[in-house]
């Protein structure tokens, strides 16, 4: 939450490039609606599955657009496997980045080189799955999110040489080679 507002202004220039500007008040908006809702659920005594769901619709509602759209699914299904019966380990929160990814790119139709989200959320996952299937099951949740995460930044600077193949930036593609996806740049930010 308090990172997007933080970035909001950038990650609407990078949107501004391409596309309509608005990227950054959308992600600030909703990240900040679900941090809210969130907390409304956390304290009402409601399991992981259900906060997140909660998170997931505020954030849709108040962000807007197809990010709003996009990161309400990928909060939902996040949720949906988390359940609300236990706390997520680490293979719960691998098999539910795993689950949300297949979602979003379903939605989206977007894959790898698109410059899209999809170009940080797949690598983030596959380098999830890799590391929750290499180490230990008793890592901790931060060690391989932190490792992971790594790539994400990469992923999303990549994006930077990328030409937008589908959604509202194609048209103006040539304008934003150079520049990262703001969708990409806020999804790494986040995680």
């Amino acid at each position: 939450n308090k990172k997007c507002h933080e970035v909001s202004d950038e990650l609407g220039q990078l949107d501004a490039i391409a596309g309509d500007g608005d990227h950054g008040i959308g992600m600030t908006r909703g990240a900040q609606a679900a941090a809210k809702a969130a907390q409304h659920y956390a304290q009402s005594g409601a399991g992981a599955g259900a906060t997140l769901i909660a998170a997931s619709d505020a954030w849709s509602d108040q962000a807007g657009g197809t990010s709003g759209i996009i990161w309400g699914i990928l909060l939902k299904e996040i949720g949906k496997i988390f359940g609300n019966e236990q706390q997520p380990d680490v293979r719960a929160v691998e098999k539910a980045i795993r689950e949300a990814t297949s979602a979003v790119t379903s939605f989206g139709k977007a894959k790898l080189g698109d410059k899209t989200l999809a170009d940080v959320l797949i690598p983030f996952s596959e380098k999830l799955s890799e590391l929750v299937n290499t180490k230990n099951t008793q890592v901790s949740i931060s060690e391989v999110w932190k490792e992971a995460s790594l790539t994400a930044d990469d992923a999303a600077q990549a994006t930077a040489e990328l030409l937008p193949k589908i959604g509202r930036a194609r048209p103006h593609a040539e304008k934003s080679l150079g520049h990262q996806d703001p969708g990409a740049k806020s999804l790494a930010i986040i995680i």
